[in-house]
């Protein structure tokens, strides 16, 4: 059997630029900002059942179908139709932001082998930009039971790091799915008695009306409590609680709790080897603290502190969750430092040149902005010209706080990195040009690594300093 996709492909998508002979019309956004698309009903109809719904629903008026999308933007539908003709999804020039909105159209839209395509990618080359905004991914991902990946993206860092949902200021919006999720898991590193005060503080919020005082309630206060919560407390360790903390904080809301349960639970505490019929939950999994190395861990550098290292690192290995400190697998050795060796292009090509797994940071002038590389394969001055480099990537560290740190890994691996005579360590437009000065470098926001590290205008600004570091493994 002889296939031909790719000519298929290309002849619809000239289909869907040409408009020739359709019949349906969608506008995108609101006014007075809309955006008309022309495309073809027995196409959408075929390739979409969620075209196939609003097709059912829309009356044609002048032979035409009018679909209106307010709540969708013009960039994300301008992709979603050439995915529909062509089965072609291109990501270039999208933000992380605009890929996450991608993904909640394909679903929305049922296009599920997408879904788990952006999914994927998402947490394979923007995990930074996903821990940044953790607590609107976390509720997204629970929204809809087609981002699994998501949700144990999310899950993940939960386990190890509860605080992050369970003391934030939007805990009580959480999903019930989402919470019940943590619940289940068997190493929620969280207090039984915390977890109990959690979810007691979930449910009253989930019922505004229930007085403030506990004291205070009746019988169908404590009911509309229980109702709210039947999915939540079969997940509760009660037996795992201690009992000054089963008095203080369960007794009030004994009420709640399933026929017996309470009995149970005093009897286990008066007769611990006597038998009783409610469910006991064996205890959750305490995590080992895992004990720093012998060796203690430096960073030879005066730019990047062990936090910038610990998520270098992550990168490299293209972690979804960062590494642990005492777990980073990585050696910094520095090669160069331009206050100590020169910040001229043969000093670096001397010290650095043929070696490979280089790391380059540089600090810019004046300011507590840094900035930086990894080359897998390393520079050289004899070659000149750009060059691939699978899992190169640049980044950014706004400040020492890590919330703000940028991660733009390589898309055209055909010009990732540069060689020449005259240029230092360069990543296709980022990097140094000696010409221009030994402290300028130079940054012009392009496609070749997304998103953009900085937000400045394209231009070569000074730098106070610069180092190389090889990263090598850690025996």
């Amino acid at each position: 059997m002889l296939t031909f996709y790719d000519k298929l492909s290309q002849d619809f998508t000239k289909l869907l630029e040409s408009g020739y002979n359709y019949d349906t019309i969608i506008e995108v956004g609101e006014q007075p900002d809309t955006q008309l698309f022309k495309a073809h009903s027995a196409i959408l109809y075929q390739r979409s059942s969620y075209f196939q719904q609003k097709l059912a629903n829309t009356i044609k008026g002048n032979n035409i179908f009018n679909i209106k999308l307010p709540n969708i933007s013009v960039k994300t539908i301008n992709i979603v139709i050439k995915y529909i003709y062509g089965g072609v999804v291109s990501l270039e020039n999208l933000e992380t932001s605009d890929i996450l909105n991608l993904l909640i159209t394909f679903n929305e839209f049922n296009f599920s082998e997408s879904v788990d395509r952006l999914q994927t990618l998402l947490i394979e080359d923007n995990a930074s930009w996903l821990r940044l905004n953790f607590s609107h991914i976390y509720q997204i991902s629970f929204q809809n039971e087609n981002f699994k990946a998501l949700q144990q993206f999310c899950n993940e860092i939960i386990i190890k790091r509860p605080k992050l949902v369970f003391e934030s200021d939007n805990f009580t919006t959480l999903q019930e799915n989402a919470l019940i999720s943590l619940l289940n898991h068997d190493e929620l590193q969280l207090d039984e008695s915390v977890i109990w005060d959690k979810v007691i503080l979930w449910g009253k919020a989930q019922n505004p009306n229930l007085p403030s005082n506990y004291e205070q309630w009746n019988e169908e206060n404590f009911k509309s409590l229980k109702i709210t919560l039947k999915n939540c407390l079969p997940h509760i360790r009660y037996f795992q609680i201690p009992g000054d903390e089963v008095i203080d904080k369960i007794r009030p809301y004994k009420k709640i709790l399933e026929e017996n349960l309470w009995d149970d639970i005093m009897a286990k505490f008066a007769s611990p080897n006597k038998p009783v019929k409610s469910t006991i939950l064996l205890p959750r999994k305490k995590l080992t603290t895992q004990l720093p190395p012998r060796k203690s861990i430096s960073i030879p550098s005066s730019i990047i502190n062990l936090e910038h290292a610990v998520e270098i690192s992550s990168w490299i290995d293209r972690r979804s969750t960062i590494y642990d400190i005492t777990e980073i697998p990585y050696e910094f050795k520095l090669l160069l430092r331009g206050s100590r060796d020169g910040f001229d292009v043969k000093t670096f090509h001397k010290l650095c040149d043929n070696i490979r797994g280089l790391i380059v940071v540089i600090k810019v002038e004046t300011s507590n902005e840094i900035l930086g590389g990894y080359n897998p394969l390393g520079w050289n001055s004899t070659n000149n010209g750009y060059t691939k480099a699978p899992g190169s990537f640049i980044f950014s560290f706004k400040s020492e706080n890590m919330k703000e740190s940028i991660l733009s890994r390589v898309n055209d691996q055909s010009d990732a990195i540069f060689y020449g005579q005259v240029n230092g360590p360069s990543f296709y437009h980022f990097g140094h040009y000696d010409p221009s000065g030994p402290k300028r470098w130079y940054y012009y926001n392009n496609n070749n690594f997304q998103p953009p590290i900085r937000k400045a205008e394209n231009n070569y600004f000074s730098i106070d300093d610069y180092e190389v570091f090889q990263i090598c493994k850690n025996a």
